[in-house]
């Protein structure tokens, strides 16, 4: 099992599978130019070699998050900064509605601003 396996599947259902349907969502959104990497313990998701996202869980919030990177360049009443500079994060509820048309659109904005 390689880092990024081992690292969903430490995470107790429902989050481990909502996490990973994130996870090849996004992936697969532009299998081209996204790749993913295990970087400081955590899936890091890069478009063109760069950063893109992170999956990680906030102990403050006691939920898993995607934080993306530029986040702080994105308007959006759903996303957190949180004392961030470059990183907003997205809350995950599994006990909601998932928004995966809402990342993956996030995920297109924030390539933007990808150098």
């Amino acid at each position: 099992m390689n880092p990024i396996q081992e690292y969903f599947y430490r995470i107790e259902e429902p989050e481990r599978s909502t996490l990973l349907f994130l996870r090849d969502s996004i992936l697969a959104s532009d299998p081209e130019n996204i790749t993913e990497t295990f970087s400081f313990g955590l899936p890091f998701i890069k478009y063109k070699k760069k950063m893109l996202c992170y999956f990680y869980y906030s102990k403050k919030y006691r939920k898993h998050y995607i934080s993306f990177y530029h986040g702080d360049k994105l308007d959006y009443p759903e996303l957190i900064l949180d004392g961030r500079k470059k990183f907003k994060i997205l809350l995950i509820d599994t006990e909601e509605d998932l928004p995966v048309e809402f990342i993956l659109n996030l995920t297109e904005e924030i390539k933007k601003h990808i150098k």
